[in-house]
């Protein structure tokens, strides 16, 4: 006969600390399928008496929300690209190729992260404004192209990149542009998902910005399409909780299935 496996002291703990972490969820899966008189009731309802699907319809039918949801998918899509891309490129140039200043200049970008967005949000959006890119879907990806944090995460992870590698490579002929395309990218991976997985959700749950830049109703993301069901006086419970399940989604989805990678990145693993 099998022996019972009982759980570690570590699951132990860990299984309630879980529960709670997930209870939040739960509820707002929970209060998406009530009316509006149990959501406005003091105490607030735990438990629906009914499944009430009219916030999904609401959702659906008296608003633009497809449209919303695919231009948070463009911005999102565009943005997750360039910096994967874009990062990747610096973060090897600053932990491989050594120039004067580099390392003050690597220290400058990673200092950037340390401002606040409030501060530059009034010339940023002045800057916009005057190239006409305001109320546009580029508004939004144009000061997203890069971050601070992805060059960051990038240079950390060539710098405990094997030189070996590159050197073999070297000898065999290819150029530095090759051997960052054919040797080092494919390595990367686990770094690369930790950025894209990190930039998605960052540029899907944004609010401040796109409410800045944007007035027109076409051109808004979900975030701020689910703030016109709220308004000075009233607030539409249902539609808000039914629209943060269907935006919550994509966010959930894309982190299960880059969780590896993303574990992977964080404890430096890498496979030869």
């Amino acid at each position: 006969m099998r022996r019972l496996r009982l759980p570690s002291k570590w699951h132990l703990v860990l299984a309630p600390m879980s529960a709670v972490v997930l209870l939040p969820f739960v509820w707002l899966v929970l209060s998406s399928v009530m009316t509006q008189a149990e959501l406005n009731r003091f105490p607030p309802a735990i438990w629906p008496e009914g499944v009430d699907l009219g916030g999904y319809r609401t959702v659906v039918e008296r608003s633009n929300f497809l449209r919303w949801f695919l231009n948070s998918v463009i911005v999102s899509g565009a943005i997750v690209l360039a910096q994967v891309v874009l990062c990747s490129m610096a973060g090897y140039a600053f932990a491989r190729i050594r120039f004067v200043g580099s390392k003050l200049v690597l220290v400058l970008v990673i200092a950037t992260a340390l401002i606040p967005f409030q501060l530059t949000v009034i010339p940023t959006f002045l800057m916009f404004n005057r190239m006409g890119l305001t109320d546009t879907l580029g508004a939004l990806i144009v000061p997203q192209l890069s971050s601070a944090v992805g060059i960051y995460l990038m240079t950390s992870f060539f710098q405990s990149f094997p030189k070996e590698l590159e050197e073999a490579a070297r000898i065999d002929g290819c150029s530095r542009v090759a051997v960052f395309y054919r040797v080092v990218l494919p390595v990367a991976r686990p770094a690369l998902a930790a950025l894209a997985v990190i930039t998605f959700i960052t540029a899907w749950n944004d609010l401040f910005w796109p409410l800045v830049a944007i007035n027109s109703e076409d051109n808004y993301t979900v975030q701020v399409g689910l703030t016109t069901f709220q308004g000075q006086h009233r607030a539409d419970w249902p539609a808000i909780m039914a629209g943060t399940v269907m935006t919550t989604l994509p966010v959930l989805a894309v982190f299960l299935f880059g969780q590896r990678r993303f574990v992977q990145a964080l404890t430096g693993a890498v496979k030869g």
